[in-house]
């Protein structure tokens, strides 16, 4: 087992407090087949002051567009806006590899209120 602090650059606590994580609701969830690699354009609500935003996710191997619909996501929501081809993703949604390294959105277990910050 190696020592994490060997796997990235360590940080202080204030700068993880930079990074704004936020659950949302996906509204929308849509093929996104101009993308350079296989993906999915997501509308997600944060709730009120955040609101909805979109974001191009490379889920597609774990998730499909109808199955997302209606399930929450996390997301940094203070990244710039960043195009992905046609398409301004607004958020980073947020997945962990799983065992053949595609990825797995992380969500909770049960619905909590939109919006809520990851700490």
């Amino acid at each position: 087992m190696s020592d994490a602090s060997s796997l990235t650059p360590v940080i202080s606590f204030d700068d993880f407090l930079k990074v704004d994580i936020r659950v949302g609701t996906v509204i929308e969830a849509e093929p996104f087949p101009e993308a350079r690699k296989p993906a999915i354009k997501l509308k997600i609500d944060f709730g009120a002051p955040i609101g909805i935003k979109k974001s191009s996710a490379q889920i597609t191997e774990n998730h499909s567009p109808e199955k997302l619909v209606g399930s929450q996501v996390l997301a940094v929501v203070n990244f710039p806006p960043r195009q992905i081809g046609p398409f301004m993703s607004e958020v980073l949604t947020l997945g962990v590899p799983d065992v053949a390294g595609k990825v797995m959105l992380i969500r909770p277990d049960r619905d909590v209120p939109k919006g809520g910050r990851l700490y």
